[in-house]
């Protein structure tokens, strides 16, 4: 399955399949939640918060790609991400684009 993040693929045809998508909520264990607060105090990286984006945004693209081979598609265009506060220590991470077929 091709991602791309632009409104073509150079050399290809195709027609388009519809919007597909793929979401999660994910946290983190109240430890890391914890070791987060401290770190707000002296600044740096939220290393934990950064690994479960990561996470995050692996599960909502395979979620994403599942729909897109669900209606056939050989590849999903304008490939976006976008991410949401849910509750303290809580976020959604939502994969979205538009799934096409090759003619």
């Amino acid at each position: 399955m091709k991602l791309v993040n632009i409104d073509y693929i150079p050399g290809q045809e195709f027609e388009v399949l519809g919007m597909v998508k793929g979401n999660v909520v994910q946290s983190k264990n109240i430890g890391k939640d914890i070791g987060a607060g401290f770190k707000t105090i002296v600044g740096g990286e939220l290393k934990g918060y950064t690994e479960m984006l990561q996470e995050a945004r692996q599960i909502a693209t395979k979620r994403m790609v599942d729909e897109a081979e669900s209606l056939g598609a050989d590849a999903v265009i304008c490939v976006r991400f976008a991410s949401s506060a849910i509750m303290q220590g809580a976020a959604e991470v939502i994969a979205y684009g538009t799934a096409v077929k090759f003619k």
